[in-house]
């Protein structure tokens, strides 16, 4: 039976240009990058030319770019680096109540060791309220972390506004771009952001891997105690061969972004206008406009989207109720109860996210499936 792939929100399969660049570090150049001999100086000369290729694709310096092992430690690293490093200028952060549980569960743990966090509202579409975010600023705050978009409904943040907001009041601004990367074009600089989290898995590097801007002269504290490596910001042995494979895959994904993107929109557009033609009394969740190319949210009323899933996995179709981090919890999804869904709505939530194999004939499968299904 077919496998017809539509995750990748959740993870995205490694392409096979990564996959050849990143086989050497396994077998061949295997040397430990802190090494002084040529095996391990090969290792460090392909890690800055990975760091230079994440640079380039979002317009930082390479000295910016530090490596970790996924988008969930980038964000940790930047919350509660910034926040321990700024402490005697004060103890409020800000972020919104759709945040990944990387920013979530990270304030939480700020807040147990008396930092103070506003988590802002958001409309029907989940976009955050400009004027709250204006109003909650106090002389305590220091940072302001808001993600670029969505993981479960889609939707884009105004990052230019935000950022003018916080740099109008003297604060930093993270944004966890981990779905971003590869579905929109970002520059750092232009957008004036301070810390920007991503991930490797969900732009076709393996999973494992993931890197972390911060602006040069921003003052972080490291978490992670041991040897000095990535500039004694993370300690840690450099998982060579996967930062290999991540700059490899940030490269090629900016390379061919206009194709890419526009065969995303092309299979979410089709796939929201044949639902709402279909099938009666769905809700689209997220904005229509503002949202990533690749991503279709909808509830379908008196619907158990558990139920439904395991009758596509059936089919050889592979989805999600919402995010991968999120799977098991019984609780409706915290981003869908935050945009005014009732609990039977929520419950009966599928989201559907392309990627590059992703053919027409696929959706069309999966649109069948699913009128049957409802």
């Amino acid at each position: 039976m077919k496998i017809c792939y539509f995750d990748h929100a959740a993870t995205t399969p490694v392409s096979t240009e990564v996959l050849q660049e990143m086989l050497p570090y396994f077998e061949l150049q295997y040397g430990n990058a802190s090494s002084m001999y040529s095996l391990g100086r090969q290792a460090k000369r392909a890690i800055e030319h990975a760091r230079k290729r994440v640079a380039d694709a979002i317009g930082a310096k390479a000295k910016e770019i530090y490596f970790t092992s996924c988008g969930s430690e980038s964000d940790n690293l930047a919350i509660k680096g910034i926040a321990y490093a700024n402490k005697q200028k004060g103890n409020h952060i800000i972020t919104s109540k759709i945040e990944h549980p990387a920013v979530l569960n990270t304030c939480r743990h700020l807040e147990k060791e008396g930092f103070q966090v506003t988590y802002l509202n958001v409309d029907k579409n989940g976009v955050i309220d400009l004027e709250q975010l204006s109003n909650s600023i106090s002389p305590s705050t220091i940072l302001i972390s808001i993600m670029f978009a969505n993981n479960e409904i889609g939707t884009i943040q105004p990052i230019e506004m935000i950022s003018k907001i916080a740099h109008q009041n003297h604060i930093l601004f993270h944004t966890d771009a981990v779905q971003a990367i590869g579905n929109l074009r970002i520059d750092v600089k232009q957008l004036e952001i301070d810390a920007l989290s991503m991930s490797g898995h969900k732009f076709y590097a393996p999973k494992g891997v993931g890197a972390l801007y911060i602006k040069e002269g921003v003052d972080f504290t490291k978490i992670q105690d041991g040897g000095h490596q990535e500039n004694d910001k993370r300690a840690g042995t450099e998982n060579v061969a996967e930062i290999v494979g991540l700059g490899k895959a940030i490269e090629e994904i900016y390379k061919r972004f206009e194709e890419y993107n526009s065969h995303l929109k092309k299979l979410r557009d089709y796939y929201i206008n044949e639902i709402e033609r279909n099938i009666a009394n769905t809700k689209l969740n997220g904005d229509r406009e503002k949202r990533l190319p690749g991503n279709a949210n909808f509830s379908f009323p008196n619907c158990n989207a558990q139920k439904l899933l395991l009758d596509l996995d059936a089919k050889g179709i592979c989805a999600s109720a919402g995010s991968a981090c999120s799977t098991g919890n019984p609780e409706p999804s915290h981003v869908l109860t935050a945009i005014g869904l009732s609990n039977d709505m929520a419950t009966g939530t599928l989201r559907i996210t392309f990627g590059k194999d992703n053919t027409k004939d696929d959706v069309d499968y999966l649109i069948t499936c699913l009128r049957k299904m409802i």
